[in-house]
């Protein structure tokens, strides 16, 4: 059975035993192991969003939910994150900067799909896209370590592909839209 607040404590003591993401991604890949008992902890997605579960200045624990067949653009976390799927499928790019490019222009260095049941860490250097290839909601528990919404980092332009600040609110919107489509 998944457990809300159990998850958030079993995440906050892997992170005191360790401060990287290898404990966690153990929690994470536990939990999603069983996905019918996280659709069940979390409810059943029914519009693309996300929902803070957690925050803190050491770790944010968000459901994802994806609308179908969105994409959001190259981004950084600054920080490691784990990302566990549990409904649906996640595909993502990763991309790389190029050396001695303007405007932190970056190239696609590799992918991961992550399909239910499936977990993954990101180290806190990866640049990532991310998207929902399947004409369904995707659901997936993101854990960061540290605070994901006051942390500064980068997006990246998805047509031009040039750097600049990550806007939190913006992209939580976009859910919002790509959800009430």
């Amino acid at each position: 059975m998944f457990e809300v607040e159990k998850f958030i404590a079993d995440c906050e003591a892997a992170v005191a035993a360790d401060p990287s993401h290898v404990g966690v991604r153990e929690v994470v890949a536990e939990a999603v192991s069983d996905p019918a008992a996280v659709l069940r902890g979390l409810g059943e997605p029914t519009k693309g969003n996300v929902q803070k579960i957690h925050n803190s200045d050491t770790l944010t624990i968000i459901n994802v939910v994806w609308a179908p067949w969105m994409t959001i653009m190259p981004h950084n976390h600054e920080m490691w994150a784990v990302i566990g799927v549990y409904t649906g499928r996640e595909d993502n790019m990763f991309w790389r900067r190029v050396e001695g490019a303007p405007d932190g222009h970056i190239e696609a260095a590799g992918a991961k799909d992550l399909s239910s049941g499936e977990a993954a860490p990101l180290g806190p250097d990866i640049i990532h896209s991310v998207t929902n290839p399947i004409p369904r909601l995707t659901g997936a528990i993101h854990v960061y370590g540290g605070d994901f919404f006051a942390t500064p980092r980068s997006e990246w332009d998805s047509e031009t592909l040039t750097e600049g600040p990550y806007d939190v609110e913006k992209n939580m919107r976009l859910f919002e839209e790509f959800g009430s489509a």
